[in-house]
């Protein structure tokens, strides 16, 4: 097939900080690499075109809503498996002002979290919804009741997920349902800002989809709660709104701060003349360009954030970032803009990325206090005329700062490890381990034991638990985190792998780590998730993938290249294509070997390495992301792909029973959507992680259906199956991890008649939840799950059950009998 051409991408790096603090989670990260993340979740997708078809990923959605998940695979239930106290990066913060304890957390895609006690323990609330990247949470000051929510984390880099969201959502009673209200297009939100007077009269910040200029952005504008909306700031079809305030007590008064940002998958223009800072004086029918004071320069002007004193209107400060990302200055304005003066921004620690930071904001009580919420948290008590530390020691890349309204000085700050609670206006805080938003890159059981769980993340390193426990899960080993290995004959030889294949082997349980890179290399481009795997033969032989394929007999203390390098390049840049991207071995024939490239490549050899075969010509051009080798076959082979069809007639799974010399697609019932795993269980189903969940098949492709009730429409990015406990665990990007009991055959069809229904009502429920099932009830029984898969009430099947002692939330009900197994999810006010 011939490759279409292929885009190069231009990666960026995150500096990292060791933490120093005793409450958050450690790393030495002083022999990674300096690096900041490469794009690889936008480059898996978009390969070879350089885009993402947009509309695939909300009809793969609707997909899986229509089928029946309340039976056969759907049945099952997820076991949260952790962590808690790791983190993840979180896009925004609520505090509600009535109730002091109730706080939300709007995850960059995981979701929102809400609680009501004071972050001692969370429930996800936004789980029902197609997307769970979080633009911004807005709370009514008259209604607490009321939220809306915009989708799609605006913050622009590294890191990010590759979808925008889809609009804005409102919630009447506290986030336990929500309605769609609207503006699906306009990719993500920088800012929502409510009338203090009116919760049905809100502005919205749109940055516009990502990766490609739209007229869908700018300020929107509604008067009856989201019902209709007009576009009424409108700059470019390059340029968006980061952030926008209001008037705390003339709501006719709005500010809006644009954004020219263009982004292509082989670069990047994040500044230009558009950045501006608007005002509107009559509540958004007109706007002026403020310009007296501030920057005028194209190259002076990047992303902007802006904030207004709630003690004083009259004066707002606003921070701008240069085109390249280096602070420029933070400005003030006396006069409610109409003039500014530059506080040189002195002190203010610079790292040339700001366009990743959340940036300026003022305390509501004080007008001279404001906080830098940038690499690291800054803060000055003099109007900005100096700057010092705050937050000392909390995970870099700052996102969120939420004051509480009726508690001086608790201050609540997000960032790209999770949240943070400070009592004393910043000068000390506590790590909150509670929060389930971790965002995986892969994950591994120790083979001899299921409780020593091992996973690699972004931006939160490589981390284990040895207990099962969900809450002392330890980083062993810093950056960027990706595939862990645990010599299944020794759990105390552990292989861990940072960004662009840093890889380190510990043979004492992980009390000390060295790098294990003789031989291999070192100009050789390694991938940002570079893979690794053992012969299952023989534990001492491991297979590491750069350009080339290479073997080592002796535990990975020296390497050998077997393979040449078989991708289509060379290719220019610095962060290219033309890497290894999946190896698996037979375990028939150690000789066995299949590869698979980023440039969609994939080879096989029958000898060992010494002769190479490629088998990839009639394959779709696309990302691979895992080749896998058949349990049950010697000569069977799966490939699973990235990306989108763009309308072709093929597939994201395949399958050869020829040992690669030709294909089937059994994809060809799934929707259009990536996948980024295959493992194949002791019954011969086949699973899939995707971009919408776990989906399984029990013929062999013919047919597929999603696993599991309760796992959210999140990315899977990993699966690993523990055979001597018979466990399936799945990776989430942005929720952490879970597992399920495949000891039983969880895709039997057997089980269930075809007209099987469980019904539940009424939905949401107060106090009594009456149940109807249509299967025989003798013997059956129930069990209640919340929505991390934990059983909360267990008791044998009754048409009528109590719930009124349950905590408000989202809530599973399992119905077990003779027949089989039902799960249907519920709401309890």
């Amino acid at each position: 097939m011939k490759k279409p051409t292929i885009q190069i991408f231009t990666g960026f790096l995150f500096a990292l900080l060791a933490m120093s603090c005793s409450d958050a989670p450690k790393y030495d990260l002083s022999n990674i690499p300096s690096e900041r993340p490469g794009d690889i979740l936008f480059m898996q997708r978009a390969f070879p075109y350089g885009e993402i078809e947009t509309q695939a990923y909300p009809e793969a959605i609707a997909w899986k809503q229509s089928q029946n998940i309340a039976k056969s695979g759907g049945g099952t239930v997820w076991e949260f498996t952790g962590p808690l106290n790791i983190g993840g990066r979180i896009s925004d913060i609520a505090i509600d002002p009535v109730a002091s304890d109730t706080y939300y957390v709007g995850a960059a895609s995981g979701g929102i979290f809400k609680t009501t006690d004071g972050g001692a323990s969370w429930l996800p609330i936004f789980d029902g919804q197609q997307y769970l990247s979080i633009g911004d949470i807005e709370i009514s000051t008259t209604d607490s009741n009321k939220i809306y929510v915009g989708t799609g984390e605006p913050n622009a880099g590294g890191g990010s997920l590759a979808y925008d969201g889809n609009g804005i959502f409102k919630s009447t009673d506290g986030g336990l349902t929500w309605e769609s209200k609207g503006l699906p297009d306009i990719g993500s939100v920088g800012k929502i800002v409510v009338d203090p007077t009116d919760d049905e009269t809100l502005y919205v910040g749109a940055m516009g989809p990502l990766f490609r200029d739209d007229p869908n952005k700018g300020v929107y504008k509604s008067t009856d709660g989201g019902d209709t909306w007009s576009q009424v700031l409108f700059v470019s079809e390059i340029t968006g709104v980061i952030d926008m305030v209001i008037h705390p007590t003339n709501p006719n008064i709005v500010y809006a701060a644009t954004w020219e940002r263009i982004r292509r998958p082989d670069f990047r223009i994040y500044g230009g003349e558009t950045s501006r800072i608007y005002r509107s004086t009559d509540a958004g029918a007109t706007w002026t360009e403020l310009t007296a004071g501030l920057p005028s320069l194209p190259e002076q002007k990047g992303r902007i954030s802006i904030d207004i004193a709630q003690s004083n209107p009259d004066v707002l400060y606003a921070l701008y970032a240069d085109r390249n990302g280096s602070i420029f200055d933070v400005f003030k304005t006396t006069n409610g803009g109409n003039s500014w003066s530059s506080l040189g921004g002195g002190g203010l620690t610079n790292v040339g990325f700001h366009w990743w930071f959340g940036g300026i904001t003022v305390d509501p009580n004080d007008e001279n206090t404001l906080y830098n919420i940038g690499f690291v948290m800054e803060k000055s008590t003099d109007g900005g005329a100096s700057w010092g530390p705050s937050f000392s020691g909390v995970h870099v890349d700052q996102h969120a700062l939420a004051f509480h309204p009726s508690i001086a000085d608790l201050i609540l700050l997000g960032n790209d490890g999770g949240l943070y609670t400070s009592t004393d206006a910043g000068n000390s805080w506590t790590f909150d381990d509670t929060l389930p938003i971790t965002q995986f890159y892969r994950i591994k059981a120790d083979p001899q034991n299921s409780d020593r769980l091992y996973g690699g993340s972004q931006d939160n390193s490589t981390f284990r638990t040895t207990t099962g426990g969900l809450s002392d899960f330890t980083i062993i080993t810093g950056g960027d985190g990706f595939q862990p290995l645990i010599d299944p004959t020794d759990s105390g030889t552990i292989y861990t792998l940072a960004q662009r294949g840093f890889l380190q082997k510990s043979i004492d349980d992980a009390a000390s780590f060295n790098v294990v890179l003789s031989g291999v290399d070192g100009s050789e481009r390694k991938n940002w998730d570079t893979p690794i795997v053992f012969d299952p033969a023989n534990s001492n032989i491991v297979y590491y993938g750069a350009e080339r394929l290479y073997k080592s007999v002796d535990g990975a203390i020296n390497w050998n290249a077997i393979s040449p390098i078989l991708h289509d390049g060379p290719y220019p840049g610095n962060n290219g294509f033309g890497t290894l991207t999946s190896i698996d071995v037979s375990a028939f024939d150690s000789d066995k070997i299949v590869i698979g490239y980023d440039d969609g490549n994939i080879w096989t050899t029958t000898d060992g390495g010494s002769n190479w075969t490629q088998v990839s010509s009639t394959l779709p051009d696309r990302w691979v992301t895992k080749v896998l080798t058949s349990r049950f076959d010697t000569n069977t082979l799966y490939v699973t792909l990235s990306g989108y069809r763009f309308g072709e007639d093929n597939g994201h799974v395949y399958k050869s029973t020829d040992f690669g010399a030709s294909w089937t697609n059994i994809g060809a019932s799934l929707p259009d959507i990536p996948v980024n795993d295959i493992v194949q269980d002791a019954f011969g189903n086949l699973f899939l992680g995707t971009d919408i969940g776990v989906l399984g098949s029990e013929d062999e492709g013919a047919t597929w259906v999603p696993i599991g009730a309760n796992m959210p429409a999140v990315v899977v990015t990993d699966l690993d199956i523990h055979e001597a406990d018979e466990l399936l665990f799945a990776a989430t990007y942005g929720r952490s991890s879970y597992k399920l009991d495949i000891s039983v055959n969880v895709l039997s069809t057997d089980e269930f008649t075809a007209d099987a229904e469980l019904i539940l009502a009424p939905n949401p429920a107060n106090e009594l939840l009456n149940i109807t099932s249509s299967l025989p009830l003798q013997d059956a029984s129930l069990s209640i799950y919340n929505a991390l898969g934990q059983v909360v009430l267990e008791l044998p099947f009754s048409q009528s059950i109590d719930v009124s002692e349950l905590q408000a939330g989202v809530y599973f009900l399992q119905l077990s009998s003779a027949e089989g197994t039902q799960t249907k999810r519920f709401i309890k006010r």
